[in-house]
């Protein structure tokens, strides 16, 4: 199923931090509202913020009163999902009081993430709106916008508040400001901040990662158990190629599942590289011992991921700028954060440390053997071209 990244125009709003926010960008992009008037309607009726999850009641009253109906269909499977434009909603098999609202046009998903790639939600329930028409074909198709002349507020003027809203936030943070100036830039912002239900969250930035879109993508592999080299191979992408990125592993079934999730763009190309270098060293390893699951053939794997190169030796510290490498991994470490936060308030998962053991049958000289081609694997680069060569050693 197709999926396409979509934060129904949060970061558009002005909106910046970690949210459970899958109800007001579902709606905003099955409506056609804007996020922020979905974000406040639902406020109104919950009586509190919408940042965080709203009940199931709250929502289902917002759509009915809009027009839109449960479906009637049975769905037990994809295909039953009607075309057109439909809201999802999805329980949690893990956790009985949680849910998860998404949005769909033509069979493709438009969310943060795709939660028909996790096996721990199932549909409940499927909303339509009967002016759409369930056998339209078309790329967006969502009931009109109702007029609201009092509220009515254009994209330009909002994002001037926010400017003016958190240059002042920057007034009265600044230690060289007088008193005078940090009464009174506290005071005209407290005043834009509940003419139009701000809160600090959303208007404070923090070096610009907190704007960072955030997502997480399955990765699944045959077999319900992972190799060592698999989660090693793993832990090199994640550390030496992509750092902004961060992986659990999971299993469904009789599949695993690597999951990813970080920053959108660097999460898909850490799945696409991660991909293409099990299909190069599961290749190289069938080749030359007939698996790479166990005994030779996992010890050759193993010491392919071991020898593969580290930016730390490749490179000189002499050529890295001290003030440059204090503030990367200060950055990076902000990111990891954020995407760990933004885990657990979007997809309801708190990650815990488990012990994994080791495989029997250690081959050392197949371990060389890998090692010395790992070696001489191309490293690469993070935004350029993915290709993966091999040069099998002699």
């Amino acid at each position: 199923m197709e999926f396409i990244w979509h934060d129904g125009g949060r970061s558009a709003s002005g909106y910046i931090g970690s949210a459970g926010d899958c109800v007001t960008r579902a709606i905003a992009i099955a409506t056609g509202l804007a996020y922020r008037d979905v974000y406040d309607e639902l406020r109104k009726r919950s009586g509190e913020t919408a940042r965080n999850g709203v009940f199931v009641h709250v929502w289902s009253l917002l759509l009915i009163e809009r027009g839109w109906q449960v479906s009637p269909r049975s769905v037990t499977q994809l295909s039953d999902i009607p075309r057109g434009v439909v809201l999802i909603d999805f329980a949690s098999q893990s956790r009985r009081s949680r849910g998860h609202l998404s949005c769909m046009i033509d069979h493709t998903v438009y969310d943060t993430w795709n939660p028909f790639e996790d096996w721990g939600y199932t549909i409940r329930n499927v909303w339509t709106f009967d002016q759409v028409g369930i056998d339209t074909t078309l790329p967006i198709v969502a009931p009109a916008r109702a007029a609201n002349n009092a509220n009515r507020l254009t994209q330009q003027e909002y994002e001037r508040i926010l400017k003016r809203v958190r240059a002042l936030h920057r007034t009265a943070s600044n230690h060289a400001s007088t008193e005078g100036e940090i009464c009174n830039a506290l005071r005209a912002m407290q005043s834009l901040m509940l003419t139009h239900n701000l809160t600090r969250q959303d208007i404070v930035d923090d070096k610009d990662e907190r704007e960072v879109g955030m997502t997480r993508r399955a990765c699944p592999l045959n077999g319900n158990r992972t190799c060592a080299w698999e989660r090693g191979l793993a832990n090199y992408l994640v550390d030496e190629i992509f750092p902004s990125v961060q992986f659990y592993s999971d299993r469904r079934g009789k599949r695993s599942l690597f999951w990813f999730y970080g920053p959108v763009e660097d999460v898909q190309q850490t799945i696409g590289l991660f991909r293409e270098m099990l299909l190069t060293i599961v290749t190289a390893a069938r080749i030359q011992y007939g698996g790479y699951a166990r005994g030779s053939g996992a010890s050759y794997a193993e010491g392919y991921v071991y020898g593969l190169p580290r930016a730390a030796s490749d490179v000189p510290a002499t050529r890295v700028p001290a003030a440059a490498g204090a503030l990367l991994p200060a950055r990076m470490v902000s990111v990891r954060s954020k995407a760990v936060d933004w885990l657990y308030l979007e997809c309801g998962i708190e990650l815990q440390t488990s012990t994994q053991y080791g495989r029997l049958n250690f081959d050392p000289n197949a371990h060389m053997h890998g090692r010395k081609d790992g070696a001489q694997h191309d490293r690469p680069e993070r935004h350029a071209p993915r290709r993966i060569a091999h040069k099998p050693s002699n």
